[in-house]
């Protein structure tokens, strides 16, 4: 028998992984969940009964989690049908300041993903981010790396070791955040603003080290860092990292 134009796509089940970046509650006992997935981008999945006492799923859906998932595809929205831990990410969670910085990769990763989108760059990302801050002394600016690194997933790295207007590799002591990173004195335009010496070096470091690996903290330059960076993402995604707000850099 021939299928008509009319007829369903077909359901079935899937295999997914994923970081948890979000939920909220959808109707009295279920929540969507907000993933992050190697394969598919941003997905949205329902929890059926998650906010019951005694749900199944326990607390392998809270945010930062990566997860192995079973999935039974949905018209609009995927059921999580099993879902087991890979990495609960503990330490992270047992301290604040550890929590704001995840809060903020998932931020960046939430807002720059695509549903329906392979996007196993910003996966890898966000995942050796988390993994950066679970460690017993994580490195005080690993988030200033992570948001350079955003911004090179997202395709607007900026110039750090050469002049973003004439490609020299000297005097680079301004930075402009339209024209794409540092820049020269001689190509200096409106807009630019002045870097403390050093501040150039510092933020390459950062920028080309792997986050596991990340040069020696400076902290006459950390604020500093954490500004540019932070402020170039935000220039570029035209939205304010309310994570980082409390932070006030």
């Amino acid at each position: 028998m021939s299928l008509g134009s009319g007829t369903l796509p077909f359901m079935g089940i899937r295999h997914d992984q994923g970081i948890v970046l979000r939920s909220y509650p959808f109707g009295e006992a279920d929540r969507v969940v907000v993933l992050l997935s190697p394969n598919h981008g941003k997905l949205r999945t329902v929890a059926k009964g998650v906010r019951k006492t005694k749900s199944r799923f326990g607390g392998r859906l809270e945010p930062f989690s990566h997860v192995d998932l079973v999935l039974y595809e949905g018209r609009n929205l995927d059921t999580i049908t099993q879902v087991s831990l890979v990495e609960p990410f503990h330490k992270l969670r047992a301290d604040l300041d550890r929590v704001v910085a995840a809060g903020t990769m998932v931020e960046v990763a939430d807002a720059v993903a695509q549903e329906d989108e392979p996007t196993l760059r910003l996966f890898l990302l966000l995942l050796r981010g988390l993994k950066a801050l679970d460690v017993e002394n994580p490195h005080p600016d690993v988030v200033t790396a992570y948001l350079l690194k955003a911004a090179g997933v997202v395709g607007v790295a900026p110039s750090l070791d050469a002049c973003a207007a004439c490609g020299r590799d000297e005097n680079l002591i301004r930075f402009n955040f339209a024209e794409g990173g540092v820049q020269c004195d001689s190509c200096r335009t409106q807009g630019s603003y002045a870097l403390r010496a050093g501040l150039t070096d510092y933020l390459a470091d950062m920028a080309f080290a792997d986050l596991s690996d990340l040069p020696p903290f400076d902290p006459a330059m950390s604020r500093d860092a954490m500004g540019v960076a932070r402020r170039f993402l935000e220039y570029h995604l035209e939205r304010r990292l309310q994570s980082l707000a409390v932070l006030d850099v």
